[in-house]
């Protein structure tokens, strides 16, 4: 009897919820239908009856683009252009002239040549801007004007540019450009061996394995892997590069969704590299996503040290998904979870300011690892160690924004010669200029503090009166002040932009890494640990 009832009353509930489900699809799915019938029909009377001529396809390009960026930064709509490249930069080869190129406003710059590749030979250096690629301007070039530079194997291509304002000409062959995951790998010591990961394109996990073999067959029974400014990339690969220093069968990332089949566990699949290398893992605040993975995995696991700044703190998945006319969406699909369960995702996207900006997340949740040690989530993997040179503020932010530190390298240069890394000291002296050439460029930029302030003065609050007013502007001009000193309070932070940035340009990205060996703060701190064994245990346990 009681079965009875119990069939009675579920077969109801069970129904309702049932229609209740299906009349919220009915209705997501109306609404969706609804809204799309308006717009089509905006559209159309719009591009017929306006007063002008119109671009349809600049109007549309326009509408979804302002229409995404209600949403996180990295849902994206890619035209056939972009999902060349997107698909470039997953398998880590294209054929191009060999250099980063970036766009501000209507200039394009040189960011760096890669060593012996067709850019380098024909002579272009970082800090040449591009203002002619063929028979194109590029100020009149609505795209991205980079583009132009891609090409197949052996074509040439003509390029204008201003250098120390001096207009030259090159022509450069095209050929095809290896975008190596590992560019760098060598011995800090004897028995400590270090490996840069500056990417996870498909290439990450089989080139740091190969250099893992390779050291340790030249000694290495410590290990070192270097994941500063790496962006991220494939999780499935950041899922392989855990795999070489855990075992099979290792949850490493856990990702949620709404929708059901987004929702996944994944594990490590294969026999691990080396299970037992001591190993430290560097990160600063340009390391992010796939980079928090393995960094996160890895801390979470106490497989590693975590050395460095706090990370970027991306705890979101994309997903690209094919539209028509081989167009894409990359839409972010779900949020991602290390092996303790915490999201270390740092801006909220779905609250925004009175200014419409990201509310960046001040509330820490407490996880623990493996092995009982206390993490946090929200705000990027904190390292175990940290390093103070690594850290940004909005100072050395403003100053890499405005290129006042691109600039100044520039010129140091065309100024300056040295034969070999060996050689290279950037002296007090040229920290010295480097002030002078902050001041001359009248470099500003607005700390928190000085909006708060900016904001109470200009207040309507009949309340604070005049007295209290000028108390404010006293802060305000000492807050101004304060911002010439900093440039003395993190000379160490500052010098370590400005020496990267020099030194690239004289002996590329290899000799760069090769004077961090002896040079660098966070590669001495991680062979100073690794070289002591208790010390290391201690932090793992």
């Amino acid at each position: 009897m009681k079965r009875l009832i119990k069939k009675k009353v579920l077969i109801p509930v069970l129904a309702v919820a049932f229609l209740v489900g299906a009349s919220s699809f009915k209705s997501d799915f109306f609404e969706i239908a609804k809204q799309i019938e308006i717009f089509t029909t905006l559209f159309k009377e719009l591009n017929m009856n306006y007063v002008d001529e119109t671009n349809p396809a600049e109007l549309m390009d326009s509408a979804i683009k302002n229409m995404l960026g209600e949403l996180d930064p990295y849902t994206q709509f890619l035209n056939e252009q972009d999902v060349e490249s997107y698909k470039i930069n997953n398998a880590g080869e294209y054929s191009g002239i060999g250099a980063l190129v970036r766009s501000y406003e209507n200039k394009l710059m040189v960011v760096e040549t890669y060593q012996d590749y067709a850019a380098d030979k024909a002579g272009l250096k970082a800090g040449d801007e591009i203002i002619k690629i063929g028979e194109t301007l590029v100020a009149d070039f609505d795209d991205n004007a980079g583009e132009l530079l891609k090409g197949a194997n052996n074509s040439k291509v003509t390029v204008t540019f201003l250098r120390q304002g001096e207009t030259k000409t090159a022509t450069i062959t095209r050929e095809g450009v290896e975008v190596d995951a590992v560019p760098f790998y060598d011995m800090i010591d004897s028995k400590t061996g270090y490996i840069v990961l500056s990417r996870f394109n498909k290439k990450a996990s089989s080139q740091t394995k190969s250099a893992m073999q390779d050291l340790k067959g030249r000694g290495a029974e410590r290990l070192v892997l270097d994941l500063r400014g790496n962006p991220g990339g494939l999780l499935s690969e950041a899922i392989n590069v855990t795999n070489l220093f855990v075992p099979k069968g290792e949850l490493i990332v856990t990702t949620k969704s709404k929708v059901k089949k987004f929702n996944q566990e994944y594990r490590t699949k294969n026999k691990a590299e080396d299970e037992e290398i001591p190993l430290v893992v560097l990160i600063d605040g340009k390391s992010a996503s796939a980079s928090e993975i393995v960094s996160g995995g890895l801390q979470d696991l106490d497989r590693a040290v975590i050395v460095g700044a706090r990370s970027f703190g991306k705890g979101l998945v994309q997903r690209p998904l094919k539209l028509t006319y081989g167009t894409q969406l990359k839409v972010t699909i779900s949020r991602y979870y290390t092996p303790s369960g915490r999201c270390i995702q740092s801006l909220d996207y779905w609250n925004r300011d009175a200014e419409g900006n990201a509310v960046r997340n001040t509330k820490f949740n407490e996880y623990t690892t493996k092995n009982g040690r206390k993490v946090w989530d929200g705000g990027g993997v904190m390292p175990d160690v940290t390093i103070e040179s690594l850290r940004t503020n909005s100072l050395i932010d403003a100053l890499e924004t405005n290129n006042i530190i691109f600039d100044f390298a520039t010129d140091y240069f065309y100024d300056h010669s040295f034969s070999s890394v060996d050689d290279f000291i950037f002296s007090d002296s040229d920290y010295s200029a480097f002030k002078s050439y902050v001041k001359e460029q009248n470099f500003t930029f607005q700390t928190k503090t000085e909006k708060l302030l900016e904001e109470s003065i200009n207040t309507d609050d009949t309340l604070l009166g005049s007295e209290v007013q000028g108390k404010y502007k006293d802060l305000l001009l000492a807050v101004s002040k304060g911002k010439i000193t900093a440039l003395d309070s993190y000379k160490s932070e500052i010098n370590k932009n400005l020496e990267d940035e020099i030194i690239t340009r004289y002996f590329y990205r290899n000799g760069l890494y090769k004077y961090y060996l002896t040079h660098d703060d966070a590669i001495l701190t991680a062979k100073e640990l690794l070289s002591n064994s208790n010390k290391y245990s201690s932090i793992l346990k």
